[in-house]
């Protein structure tokens, strides 16, 4: 099976592809390019949901109009800040729900997520066996993680995303994007995120996205077996 991961930035692209070792093939894609080790293309496909969803119903469109073999999966990958203590920094996150946490409209009353609205969804679910098979061989936390277009600065916002999404692990910036255009596609889709920093203040200080991204690299190297046999149907 092919595995498609997206990413924000290269960074990020090579610490997953380090994991497969040896160069990636490259394969040039409209406004951008693959990173092709065996099975898996990797992409950057810029920061935030709309760069996300672009780049991935881009490479996905790509696959279905050539002779190569569909993506069987999609998976977003990256670095990405943590809620709480069950995730400290360099440690791993396989979302068991994708969510947009600001979508929606602020009231008088508080944020509306866009169901509330009336129109819209404002989460994907992953495969429940996938999340737990790659939580197990990846050694990661498993449990919601938020999507938002500006990244939490404040204990304020970091308390109020808490309140509106308890038990909710970790925040990034990608991943609602990506799982939009991979249903569209009808394909599955996961997240996996490497805590580089906790949510909150930003104090660059104490990030530690060198550790993060080791971590991903590693965390593929022993997942890579499991996304890559996954199939939809067998579970």
């Amino acid at each position: 099976m092919r595995v498609l991961v997206v990413t924000a930035v290269p960074v990020e692209r090579d610490a997953v592809t380090r994991a497969f070792g040896g160069a990636p093939d490259i394969v040039a894609l409209p406004g951008g390019e693959l990173h092709r080790a065996g099975a898996f293309d990797v992409l950057a496909g810029g920061a935030g949901p709309a760069a996300a969803a672009a780049a991935t119903a881009f490479a996905l469109a790509a696959a279905s109009a050539s002779a190569s073999t569909p993506y069987g999966l999609v998976v977003s990958a990256g670095i990405g800040g943590a809620f709480t203590p069950l995730t400290p920094l360099g440690s791993l996150v396989v979302a068991s729900d994708i969510v947009a946490a600001d979508l929606g409209a602020d009231t008088p009353d508080g944020f509306l997520p866009v169901t509330a609205l009336g129109f819209g969804r404002d989460r994907f679910t992953a495969p429940p066996t996938l999340v737990r098979e790659v939580a197990a061989a990846a050694g990661a936390a498993a449990g919601p993680v938020l999507t938002v277009s500006t990244v939490t600065g404040t204990a304020e916002r970091a308390g109020d995303l808490l309140a509106a999404h308890p038990g909710a692990l970790a925040e990034a910036m990608e991943g609602f994007g990506v799982a939009e255009a991979a249903a569209r596609a009808d394909v599955p889709v996961l997240e996996l995120r490497a805590v580089s920093n906790a949510v909150g203040p930003r104090d660059r200080d104490a990030w530690r996205i060198g550790d993060a991204l080791a971590a991903l690299t590693d965390a593929f190297g022993k997942t890579a077996a499991v996304l890559e046999g996954w199939h939809r149907h067998d579970h």
